[in-house]
């Protein structure tokens, strides 16, 4: 079982940045594909970023050259760096865990995020 924990959201201002950071328990973080996913108000839950276990990033086209995620095998976290935050960018966000090897997902409790003038 893994268990994913978020922070980092917050209100910023258009043009902003934000990092969220989240930390997972459990073991076989290593050889898992982690990443973000967001869900603004009345919209389903959409892909920001995935990475993958050998480091393959995978962005949401709105959100290329702006937003750069990472993984840090050692911490077991996944972080999600947002620069020139823009109005269509808030919402909830999720940090994601998918293990190929089972085929178990997993996701956070979510950090919301707010982009005011």
């Amino acid at each position: 079982q893994v268990q994913l924990v978020e922070s980092g959201g917050g209100s910023v201002q258009a043009g902003g940045s934000l990092r969220l950071s989240c930390v997972a328990s459990g073991n076989k973080f290593d050889i898992s594909t982690v990443g973000w996913y967001r869900r603004a108000r009345g919209q389903q839950r959409e892909l920001v970023a995935t990475m993958t276990a050998g480091d393959i990033r995978n962005y949401a086209t709105s959100v290329k050259g702006r937003f750069v995620i990472s993984r840090d095998n050692d911490k077991n976290t996944v972080d999600l760096q947002m620069n020139n935050l823009q109005f269509e960018d808030a919402g909830v966000y999720y940090c994601y865990l998918y293990q190929r090897f089972s085929d178990d997902t997993y996701w956070g409790q979510g950090t919301q995020v707010t982009v005011s003038s």
